[in-house]
């Protein structure tokens, strides 16, 4: 038995699209299944339980949509140990990126979902939640605020817009980060915290972080004018940013973060700061390339 949960309107309506060819798959099959509907994520979690209850053998959860519905859905299946499989469908599909599968034809992945044993990666945890790609706080958690305000553009352009918005007012917060084994107290423009390589569709914040290792990449943006950071950003999205002298990338499995600010994961708002984040091995259960 298998749960299928489909966000509709993840990537402007890529979700009910995928939703659709991910049911057909599983019917051609003839795989059991059950489609898990909500009319909020708070219901679609309260539905989701009581279905893993009803069927504590259940094979594996689908979960069609972007980071943010992955995000949702491995709040229910983590604690369970029932195994997730996050079908690309959103604006930035992070997760699917770290676990090395292609964004467009998923035909090979669900073959294998279906055919061969899962494995077991690494998670963050962190105010009482889990998240699978990255933590962060900073620059980029500002126009994720200012983002979530607009109605218009949609997808990509709106995180652009943002920036656009942001970047004339922003100042540098000072942070105080203390590791494992060592504090750091510094100003910074961005830290991100990251147990997968990338966030915001692509942009590789981390990109030698891996999801099976136990630690975390945290990144720390020092500051740097605004004309440099214009020049710096656009090389996050082939990972050429950790050269800059302002990069900073310490491995850590325990973190927390004081500041007068507001932390993201997984594109999901945690709230204000402090925050306190630790690397949990082998947390959830998934299907890795």
């Amino acid at each position: 038995m298998w749960a299928l949960v489909i966000n509709p309107s993840s990537g402007s309506g890529k979700g009910l699209r995928v939703g659709r060819n991910v049911k057909e798959f599983l019917v051609e099959h003839s795989l059991e299944h059950e489609i898990i509907a909500g009319d909020c994520t708070s219901s679609v979690r309260r539905n989701l339980s009581s279905f893993l209850v009803k069927h504590p053998d259940c094979s594996g959860v689908f979960s069609v949509g972007g980071d943010g519905t992955a995000h949702e859905v491995m709040q229910v299946t983590t604690p369970l140990k029932v195994p997730l499989a996050v079908i690309p469908a959103g604006s930035g599909n992070d997760l699917v990126r770290a676990l090395g599968w292609p964004l467009d034809d998923v035909s090979d992945y669900l073959d294998k979902i279906i055919s061969t044993p899962c494995t077991s990666i690494d998670l963050g945890y962190a105010q009482g939640q889990w998240f699978g790609a990255v933590l962060s706080t900073g620059f980029d958690s500002l126009v994720n605020e200012r983002a979530n305000r607009l109605s218009w553009p949609r997808g990509v352009m709106k995180y652009n817009a943002a920036i656009a918005i942001e970047l004339p007012r922003f100042r540098p917060r000072h942070y105080e980060i203390r590791l494992d084994e060592q504090v750091i107290s510094t100003g910074a423009m961005l830290i991100a915290v990251a147990n997968g390589s990338s966030y915001g569709s692509g942009m590789l914040v981390c990109p030698e972080a891996t999801m099976m290792d136990g630690y975390f990449d945290v990144m720390i943006l020092h500051p740097v004018s605004k004309w440099e950071f214009l020049k710096v950003f656009p090389r996050v999205f082939k990972g050429s940013h950790i050269t800059h002298p302002a990069v900073q990338i310490v491995r850590s499995k325990t973190v927390r973060i004081s500041a007068d600010a507001v932390a993201y994961a997984d594109g999901e708002r945690l709230g204000p700061l402090p925050v306190s984040a630790r690397c949990v091995p082998d947390a959830m259960r998934t299907w890795v390339a």
